[in-house]
């Protein structure tokens, strides 16, 4: 059963939010988002489906979660939009509300999907007693005993914290200030979300919870990720769950931090792949930039894309093209660039930050070197870079920053990063490595430009 209606594109979204009652007479609210086959996103943890939504980081974890799915969320009794007057939390009790709301938006099958914290055995318990209903399991961060997330002494010392001051957020020296930023609104979005108390209850069931007996039962494909880094479940954990189950397929998630939102492009990635579903490749419709906005600018391009089309057929050249699209969004994704347009040889992309443009465009030429290990067919691409304030008008970008990125790129040598001064000047003392070209003529500009080459192997 596919839920909502078809959008024109992902950028138009928009969750739709409705209520159910459990059959222990608890109003839930629960969200949709998105169209395509559902997929049920299990609460772990005390939320709100309001708050989560108006904040940006959350939110883009949300949309790329639901890009090519129906997302359902909901609150848990409890938190957010559900019913606030209820007791202490149990994991049958978590049970019932995942149930009622399956049951209101009358599922038949579906993938069920946690996301760390009591998600885990929430999503696991469920799976193991409704295995019709059940189509594929996807667990990141998952553990089947609560007891062994830390000491008993540590537990009881966890839940009176929470229950004084809340859940602890984990603040590092080496933090990003954008991290450090949405630490703040996690803290803002948990107060919403509950009493202490109530985040105190569901605390306790998560240290004590036991759902190891469920795992033999369980008869669909599951998906297991895990943070190597992960600071509430040990990596060890979510290994020892993955080999329990038969068949499993397992992920160890690189990333150096562990929360959902901070990995959302590698997990939304990872679902997509396991359950088959073509995720959206539509852009973000662009919004308007207020004059002045710098923007770094990179283009990528293909060499001697005609001649490659005559040398291998259409269809190859198709497939080569294609490899490139991939490699060049998935860099994106995870760099927080922002697709402008696909310029028939290559891609334009934009970035708030030059430091994150160059991070994808060193990432785009090591993916390409990669495949060429494993591929007969060459593919070579050149990428150029600038930084400046270009004009944003019906989805696109204009202006001299523009029109220089793209000189630049048309300059570079194939399987090369051809960097402007500018950029190298807002990404000094970064760690990247620069090589002076010295000044460039470039079609349409009167003056020469200064160019740098961006060492981007691997040492």
């Amino acid at each position: 059963m596919w839920l909502g209606a078809p959008h024109a594109g992902h950028h138009v979204m928009d969750q739709q939010i409705s209520f159910c009652t459990t059959s222990d007479d608890v109003s839930i609210a629960y969200a949709t988002l998105g169209d395509g086959p559902p997929l049920v996103y299990a609460t772990g943890w005390p939320g709100h489906l309001a708050v989560e939504w108006e904040t940006p980081f959350s939110r883009q974890l949300l949309e790329a979660l639901a890009g090519g799915f129906t997302l359902i969320r909901y609150d848990m009794r409890g938190s957010g939009l559900s019913d606030r007057k209820v007791g202490e939390i149990t994991l049958d009790l978590m049970l019932k509300d995942l149930a009622a709301v399956v049951d209101d938006l009358k599922l038949e099958q579906f993938a069920l999907l946690s996301l760390g914290f009591l998600a885990g055995p929430v999503a696991l318990t469920f799976a193991a007693e409704h295995p019709s209903r059940v189509s594929a399991l996807i667990m990141s961060n998952g553990y089947l005993r609560g007891s062994e997330l830390t000491t008993p002494e540590r537990a009881h010392a966890l839940v009176d914290y929470i229950r004084n001051f809340g859940f602890p957020l984990a603040i590092d020296d080496d933090m990003r200030k954008e991290d450090f930023e949405n630490l703040q609104e996690v803290r803002k979005i948990q107060t919403e979300a509950a009493p202490l108390k109530v985040q105190a209850s569901v605390a306790k069931v998560m240290l004590s919870v036991d759902v190891s007996a469920s795992v033999d039962r369980l008869s669909m494909p599951v998906l297991v990720m895990h943070g190597r880094h992960d600071k509430v479940v040990p990596f060890s954990l979510g290994r020892d769950l993955a080999a329990r189950i038969p068949h499993a397929s397992f992920v160890p998630l690189e990333e150096p931090a562990s929360a959902p939102w901070q990995q959302r492009n590698v997990i939304a990635k990872e679902i997509h792949r396991f359950l088959g579903v073509e995720p959206p490749q539509e852009r973000a419709e662009a919004r308007p930039l207020p004059a002045g906005t710098p923007l770094t600018i990179l283009f990528t391009d293909i060499e001697s894309s005609t001649s490659l089309t005559q040398q291998l057929g259409d269809a190859q050249a198709q497939e080569l093209l294609r490899s490139h699209n991939s490699i060049v969004r998935d860099a994106l994704a995870a760099s927080d660039g922002s697709e402008v347009k696909h310029t028939g040889d290559g891609i334009m992309a934009s970035f708030p930050s030059a430091t994150r443009a160059l991070e994808c465009a060193i990432s785009i030429q090591r993916a390409i070197a990669e495949r060429a290990e494993q591929s007969p067919w060459p593919l070579r691409v050149r990428i150029g870079l600038n930084a400046g304030e270009p004009v944003a008008e019906d989805a696109d970008l204009f202006g001299t920053a523009v029109q220089l990125a793209s000189r630049i790129c048309d300059a570079a040598e194939p399987g090369h990063i051809l960097a402007s001064n500018v950029v190298r000047e807002l990404t000094a003392g970064k760690g990247f490595l620069f090589a002076d070209r010295g000044t460039a003529a470039l079609r349409g500009f009167e003056d020469p430009v200064r160019v740098f080459d961006v060492n981007w192997r691997q040492e």
